[in-house]
């Protein structure tokens, strides 16, 4: 099993389509009003992400983590002593849970968690267009990339045209 702040970044990036950057940049002052908030560094893209099911849980097993530790951040992510996560540690710890899982660098890398989450959020809403506002992009074109080239373009086989058999044997 991975390390707790790691666990804790990966459900993050998950859960909310962030990049590993920004969601290490996280902090507890950032959840207001039942919302997370969010500005992408990249794109300076602002969000404001429900604190609803999955996430709620996820953010409250980190509060309840962080209680224990005698010095704390406030960031959401945490080492295990209570420090605020660095890239370079973040790196890290990804690197050998991937290594310890047997799981080759070229098969998975923390950005694939970004694309899995638009993917799913484009899957689960039939609209790409929440996918685009969870990730931040300012075109569907840039989302398009990122589901299509995760799973494949999607499409549904057309209604009323009749058996394969029945359109082998037509002659038109």
């Amino acid at each position: 099993m991975a390390e707790v702040g790691l666990q804790d970044a990966m459900d993050l990036f998950y859960l909310t389509g962030q990049r590993p950057g920004d969601t290490l940049r996280m902090d507890e002052r950032d959840l207001r009003d039942g919302q997370l908030y969010v500005t992408q560094s990249k794109t300076g893209a602002k969000r404001r992400i429900e604190i609803i099911g999955e996430l709620a849980v996820v953010l409250e097993r980190i509060k309840a983590g962080k209680a224990g530790h005698k010095v704390r951040s406030t960031k959401l992510v945490v080492t295990a002593e209570g420090r605020a996560m660095t890239v370079s540690m973040l790196r890290s710890r990804f690197d050998e849970a991937r290594k310890a899982a047997g799981i080759p660098k070229a098969d998975f890398q923390l950005r694939d968690l970004r694309a899995k989450a638009g993917t799913d959020k484009a899957e689960l809403s039939g609209d790409i267009m929440q996918a685009r506002d969870q990730l931040g992009h300012t075109t569907v074109v840039m989302t398009e990339h990122y589901v299509r080239h995760r799973k494949g373009k999607k499409y549904r086989q057309r209604d009323n045209c009749g058996t394969a058999q029945q359109l082998r044997n037509r002659k038109d």
